[in-house]
């Protein structure tokens, strides 16, 4: 089984950047035809994409963040990370990763000086 598992820093001042890793056991970041994504939820809000890379190292982002985020994976950790710059609160989320069908748990990021 596969097993997703975040981990945030909490609590993000604004403008700074947020940095995420979500660390894979059970399956492979690099298994052909997989793609590992970064999925947030803000309080009161419903799930939005924000970006996946994958097998093969290509990157995809959802329009409205593609200027803020980066994504990339450490294959020799089986683990892909998350980079989203200037954070402001409307950034405060749970963010999971998710990947063949699997959720991590998520972890809760707020934005706050």
């Amino acid at each position: 089984q596969v097993r997703l598992q975040e981990a945030g820093p909490g609590l993000v001042k604004p403008s700074q950047t947020l940095s995420l890793t979500c660390t894979v056991s059970g399956g492979s970041v690099t298994k052909p035809n997989t793609f590992w994504s970064w999925i947030r939820q803000a309080p009161g809000k419903g799930l939005e994409w924000m970006a996946a890379i994958g097998y093969d190292g290509a990157r995809y982002f959802a329009p409205s963040l593609q200027s803020r985020t980066s994504i990339s994976r450490d294959t020799s950790k089986n683990e892909f990370s998350l980079r989203l710059e200037s954070v402001s609160s409307a950034d405060t989320a749970v963010y999971y990763c998710f990947g063949r069908g699997y959720w991590g748990q998520g972890t809760r990021v707020t934005v706050s000086s």
